[in-house]
């Protein structure tokens, strides 16, 4: 799309057609090219077939050509004129450059809050740290899958998709905002049954073996019906829809068995009472228990008084 003041309604013909000749000349654009005018002919549509399939790194190559070198040099001469390349191509690549720009930020803002809101919930530095490192691995491992499956082709035959050698640009973003939602859900109900099993006085290490076997059959079942959901998404003929349904089913299963139930307590287990680590300057975090303390866990705080308290006569 170009405009120039009617003064230059000549000069803006001449330039568009050295726009075409030169985008011909090239070899980013394929003839036929169509323009389009306003009755006043100070505004002209110019469509330009770019060369590749829209979505591959020709595509891209060619409206990056046009907007840094032969617009500039052509249409951007004339005083007053306004260009704008648009179409699929020039829209995704805008819109993927906006998501790139914002991800660093908006996993920093989630990474941040659950940190602060664990670190409150749990009175502990190192509950939220090990969350924040387990929660990163899953994501890396479930773009990892994304990458294996959909820019290679050993998966074609198998999902009946044409590999592009691309991801969806808005997907990073989405699989970790949804991946880390999930997986919070059963890592606070995890490390919430560990902390109750300690509050009630039983040692770290067999307060986190006892809580991964109660909550096992919970996890394994509401994991194993995501990836159920999940991949039936996998099953579609929509390229977008059949990457986050990939995504999400394996990000759901990995995340489920090796790092919620194998990388957590294992790390749990080695750090020990360091779990529960919190510095005297944060002593003033309030206490933002997540349940109400169990029957057993009061009789354990109230011992040592009624232990010291004195003994009838």
């Amino acid at each position: 799309m170009a405009q120039a003041p009617a003064a230059a309604r000549g000069a803006l013909a001449r330039e568009l057609a050295r726009l075409q000749a030169q985008a011909a000349s090239d070899r980013i654009a394929r003839p036929p090219f169509g323009v389009t005018w306003n009755t006043g002919h100070t505004a002209a549509a110019v469509s330009l077939p770019l060369t590749g399939d829209g979505a591959n790194p020709p595509s891209r190559q060619a409206v990056a050509t046009l907007r840094h070198t032969l617009v500039p040099a052509t249409v951007g001469h004339i005083p007053g004129a306004r260009v704008y390349v648009t179409g699929a191509t020039a829209a995704d690549i805008d819109f993927t450059g906006q998501v790139r720009g914002s991800l660093p930020y908006a996993m920093a803002f989630v990474l941040v809050l659950a940190f602060v809101l664990l670190l409150a919930a749990f009175r502990s530095v190192t509950i939220p740290l090990i969350t924040v490192a387990l929660n990163l691995l899953s994501v890396a491992a479930a773009y990892g899958v994304l990458v294996l499956v959909f820019q290679h082709t050993w998966a074609q035959p198998i999902l009946h998709f044409r590999a592009n050698a691309t991801i969806t640009s808005w997907l990073p973003l989405f699989l970790f905002v949804i991946l880390f939602g999930l997986s919070m859900d059963y890592h606070v109900f995890i490390l919430s049954r560990v902390q109750e099993a300690v509050s009630g006085g039983e040692p770290t290490r067999q307060a986190i073996r006892r809580s991964i076997s109660r909550t096992a059959g919970v996890i394994t079942a509401a994991a194993l019906v995501m990836v159920c959901v999940f991949a039936l998404f996998g099953t579609v003929s929509s390229l977008d829809i059949k990457q986050a349904g990939v995504g999400l089913a394996a990000a759901v299963l990995i995340d489920a068995t090796v790092i919620r139930s194998v990388l957590l307590p294992a790390t749990m287990t080695m750090l020990g009472q360091r779990n529960w680590y919190l510095p005297r300057r944060l002593t003033w975090l309030p206490r933002l228990g997540l349940e109400a303390p169990t029957a057993h866990a009061q009789v354990a705080a109230a011992r040592p008084a009624l232990t010291a308290a004195p003994k009838p006569r």
